[in-house]
């Protein structure tokens, strides 16, 4: 699948989470349900991955860790906010440059409309 046809299954599971739990609660609760429905859909999907980096000459081995990582190729942030901040979007973006990915997706949950949550982060795609 390529990360168009990912992102549209991720979204779908994304708006069958958010029909079931609504708004209000924790970004854990969230991600759990998402791993579940891409899961469901038989969709290679990891959670909560750290990974390393190397800044000059050092070695830092669990510098950050992404909610979601789905058939390698799509990362998955995942928020429960009441307002979306210009630095999540630089998180993505900057996640996606260190994993060399191209697609990320930023969800937040906690909005009425889970589509005005979606937003959709790209690196060289």
């Amino acid at each position: 699948m390529t990360e168009n046809e990912l992102s549209y299954k991720i979204i779908g599971a994304a708006l069958e989470v958010h029909r079931n739990l609504g708004v209000g609660l924790l970004e854990n609760a969230y991600e759990t349900a998402l791993f579940y429905e891409i899961k469901k859909l038989g969709i290679k999907v990891d959670k909560q991955v750290c990974l390393p980096l190397q800044y000059k000459e050092i070695f830092i081995e669990k510098a950050y860790r992404i909610d979601l990582i789905v058939e390698n190729k799509v990362i998955v942030e995942i928020k429960s906010v009441l307002e979306m901040h210009p630095i999540f979007y630089s998180q993505v973006l900057t996640y996606l440059k260190l994993t060399n990915l191209k697609l990320g997706l930023l969800i937040n949950f906690n909005t009425p409309l889970i589509k005005d949550g979606i937003h959709r982060i790209v690196n060289k795609l």
